[in-house]
């Protein structure tokens, strides 16, 4: 006799409700009386083996030459930089494992409620230099890697950023979960383990950005700790069938079975014992290797599994703009959710509570409209495997989640097409027709208003039909917001008005964006002489000001302090000179360092205006060239610095780096103007990279068309850091001027109630760009002849502004020109200039993500913190 298997059952669901615990998180058994008992073997073994954490230089020195001889088979004689690094990471991470068990087991006995943030990027930077900091023990590992005969600085740059996010979402999911562990609130993220990142960005020769992958994982990430028990099978394709019972319930079967295996990084808080989790997943096959297709000589069948599973986070946004890449994206949000969810309950149900408490012990972040197929899939869930009734379902799920708005950009809120959907999802596809039928209530409400129906509907009309993620993601979420004052207004009287008018305004709110304390922790390490500056004028600990960032305004006194701002403007000369010799390193490119630094760090997108930027200095140029050579002296020296990445399918943002690359290439070169103007591109952006670039800028852009911007992070690092903001009216930058004042802060640009006239009158009435602006429609007439190389190759970029002009350059040239000289007169007055540097800093406490992760713990998941006892 054998065991046989039912080749029908093969592919059926398993039935989900047998649930499995892991082996984390268990709880002692207690006798009669109460005390706990010791699971196995003899306890006073365990706790003599059990180690604490190493915090003196000789422990520590122990710790990483065990891991160089057993954890990397190495010893002194053959040991690299990139050896020490692996080595000192992994002694590091020996205490953070310590703390994360405290952390988790603290957790399980406390059972508090949870908060889960949901995001497809996570931009954590660099990691040792941060734990040690975070640990407390930087200065000891400092000094026991020197008397192992290796430098800390070196070894820190062995580590590679993790390649798991791309801008300012990213970066901002990064710091939230900073936030938590150092304020001590059990909170965890949820994203994916990306085998290649984005891309790793090069330029061609011709300037045109190259696309390579980012094998960021190839010398391994000793950050993570594989959890190769927790696993979970998620489906794809198949059929879903009805259950005819007189309820909501369907069957879903055959298709494709992909497992999500767990990866945790361990997220530590600023002098707390706090360490957090993220939970990455990574996409394996059910079954990896068709062997009987190997035997009969298929060889790639016998790994099409492997490899169609693999894909699936294989890259960060897969291009879109094939069907294929529009069905892995699907796939790939999907996919993270549904084993987040997954893995949500399964620590609910550890708890042996009613489903129907869920909501009082979970609440669930969406980091933009990424991660909405969880509201389906929740239902799914509850209806499909738990039994619950309609009802019961969408009053757990809309107690539940809780939704982050990100752009009120029309082309950037997600849409599905309805049959891929139904192909990839198709049980999926009908709880959302289901959920569309809550429209019935709009009926009742707005009788006979067929507009304001089609207008909320989930289901847009059109060949094909879409799937709107982003009324999804409100009609299922408790609350809603939006990242600034001004984008939150706009969420609420554009997009998502008619929701408001439905649901009530009390559902939406703002939560404007902070990052600002994780950041200055990062100054602590990239520019540990402003830190220890501000430390000294304030007699001040660090640990105090960095968790109480409204302390700096102590600084304002010190404006008029002559010794006080010969010192800080030591400081940024000595940060220009450290980027300085970065470019000059990596490109081998020289950089000025005695002139003023100007900024654009982004995600190149035309509402960003990366292309208002690259014309300024083109027309900044041209008006050089014309003054006579004692007239250029009187000139303001000016540095020009880009970075950011295109997407790999966004034609018009990929000609302005290449229009960047060639107009630096020019004026770099040319003996009239280099003296007083120059320009880079710098490849690959990255956290690293902006660690160097931020302090040490003078005056950073943040332009975009007004009303598009949702808020920024990145302009609030500049300005914590004494750089000033040159901006239009427009996300953050407007409360950044209110805290600061205006007159540090330097504005241009129509204001967003003008933008959709102009819009309008651009498209109905249009103007020729010689009338409406002469200044820009020189400087497009140079690029096209071909000052900069063959004009003709950026006619597509050049055409965007000459017709219709919808991110309203042409409106906003002469204004932003006269700005620009306002930043050189300003700058020419150096104390005040100065002064204006401090002030900024001084007032940008409002910015931190402490604040606006307290914000989302008290008025939206209703969360309190929880102190891990240090371990013993």
């Amino acid at each position: 006799m054998t065991s046989t298997i039912d080749p029908k059952s093969i592919g059926k669901p398993e039935r989900a409700r047998r649930h499995q615990r892991t082996l984390t998180g268990y709880l002692p058994d207690t006798d009669a009386s109460g005390k706990e008992k010791w699971p196995r073997g003899e306890e006073k073994v365990w706790k003599d083996g059990t180690r604490g954490l190493d915090k003196d230089i000789p422990s520590i020195t122990k710790s990483i030459v065990n891991h160089v001889q057993t954890s990397l088979a190495r010893q002194a004689y053959n040991l690299d930089n990139l050896g020490a690094y692996q080595a000192a990471a992994l002694s590091v991470r020996d205490n953070l494992l310590i703390n994360w068990n405290e952390t988790s087991q603290h957790y399980t006995r406390k059972a508090p409620k949870r908060a889960y943030y949901l995001s497809l990027e996570f931009l954590m930077g660099r990691t040792l230099d941060n734990a040690m900091l975070n640990l407390g023990l930087k200065d000891k590992y400092k000094t026991g890697i020197e008397k192992l005969g290796f430098n800390l600085e070196d070894i820190l740059e062995q580590e590679r950023d993790a390649a798991l996010g791309n801008g300012g979402l990213g970066r901002l999911a990064a710091c939230y979960l900073d936030s938590s562990a150092s304020q001590e609130l059990p909170v965890w993220g949820y994203g994916l383990r990306y085998k290649y990142g984005i891309f790793q960005q090069l330029i061609s020769p011709e300037g045109n950005q190259l696309e390579a992958p980012d094998p960021w994982l190839e010398n391994q990430n000793p950050w993570e700790l594989p959890r190769l028990d927790v696993t979970y099978n998620i489906r794809f394709y198949g059929q879903a069938e009805r259950i005819n019972d007189h309820s909501t319930r369907a069957s879903w079967h055959g298709g494709q079975e992909v497992l999500a295996v767990a990866y945790d990084v361990m997220i530590p808080g600023y002098e707390t014992t706090t360490t957090n989790n993220l939970r990455l997943w990574e996409s394996k096959p059910r079954r990896g290797f068709d062997l009987n297709s190997f035997n009969a000589g298929n060889y790639e069948g016998a790994v099409e599994s492997s490899n169609s599973a693999a894909a699936i986070t294989s890259v960060l946004y897969p291009n879109d703009h094939t069907t294929f890449g529009k069905e892995l994206r699907l796939k790939q949000q999907y996919f993270w959710t549904a084993a987040s969810l997954q893995d949500i309950l399964r620590r609910f149900k550890n708890l042996n509570k009613p489903i129907s408490e869920f909501p009082d012990y979970v609440a669930i972040q969406l980091n933009d409209t990424h991660p909405t197929l969880a509201i389906p899939e929740l239902m799914r869930i509850l209806i499909d495997d738990e039994e619950l009734t309609w009802e019961q379902a969408w009053t757990i799920v809309t107690n539940t989640f809780f939704y982050t708005n990100h752009t009120v950009l029309p082309e950037a809120l997600e849409k599905w097409p309805v049959p891929l959907v139904e192909h990839v999802l198709p049980r999926h596809m009908q709880i959302i027709y289901d959920i569309n039928l809550c429209s019935i209530a709009v009926e009742k409400k707005f009788p006979g208003d067929k507009d304001r129906l089609a207008r909320m509907s989930l289901i847009e009309e059109g060949f094909p039909k879409q799937v709107r993620m982003a009324h999804l993601a409100c009609i299922g979420s408790r609350k809603v917001n939006g990242v600034a004052e001004l984008h939150s207004d706009l969420v609420q009287t554009t997009i998502l008005k008619d929701f408001v008018e439905f649901e009530g305004v009390s559902k939406f709110g703002n939560v404007t964006n902070g990052s600002t304390y994780c950041f200055w922790r990062k100054i602590m390490l990239c520019n540990p002489e402003l830190s220890d500056l501000i430390s000294k004028t304030l007699k001040l600990d660090k640990g105090v000001w960095l968790k109480d960032l409204t302390k700096l305004e102590g600084l304002l006194p010190f404006t008029e302090d002559k010794k006080f701002r010969e010192e800080w403007a030591a400081i940024k000369l000595r940060n220009k000179e450290r980027l300085a010799h970065h470019v000059q390193t990596t490109l081998g490119l020289e950089v000025p360092t005695n002139a003023m630094f100007d900024v654009q760090i982004k995600r190149l997108h035309e509402y960003k205006r990366q292309t208002l930027n690259i014309l300024g200095v083109v027309h900044r140029y041209l008006e050089l060239k014309k003054m006579t050579p004692e007239q250029r002296k009187k000139s303001n020296k000016r540095v020009v610095f880009f970075a950011g990445k295109a997407a790999p399918a966004y034609y018009i943002a990929k000609l302005t780096i290449r229009l960047i690359v060639n107009v630096a290439r020019l004026i770099n070169a040319d003996p009239d103007t280099k003296d007083y103007l120059t320009l880079f591109f710098l490849p690959d952006y990255s956290v690293s990279l902006a660690e160097v670039l931020i302090p040490s800028s003078d005056i950073s852009q943040h332009i975009s068309t007004a009303g598009t911007e949702a808020s920024g992070t990145s302009n609030m690092k500049f300005c914590l850091n004494g750089g000033l903001l040159l901006g239009t009216v427009d996300g953050a930058n407007i409360e950044i001027a209110e805290e600061v004042g205006e007159s540090n802060v330097f504005f241009f640009g129509h204001l967003t109630p003008a933008v959709e006239d102009l819009r309008y009158k651009h498209m109905y009435h249009p103007v020729p760009l010689e009338e409406r602006c002469p200044a820009l429609a020189n400087v497009i007439q140079v690029i096209a002849e071909g000052r900069f190389g063959d004009g003709s190759v950026y006619e597509p970029l050049l055409n965007t502004i000459r017709q219709g002009d919808y991110y309203l350059l042409s409106d906003d040239f002469d204004s932003y020109i006269a700005a620009l000289a306002m930043v050189d007169e300003a700058y020419q007055d150096r104390d005040e200039w100065i002064k204006k540097s401090i002030r900024t800093t001084a007032k940008m406490g409002k910015f931190s993500s402490d604040r606006a992760i307290l914000e989302y713990a008290e008025s939206y998941w209703n969360l309190e913190a929880t102190t891990v006892p240090k371990a013993k």
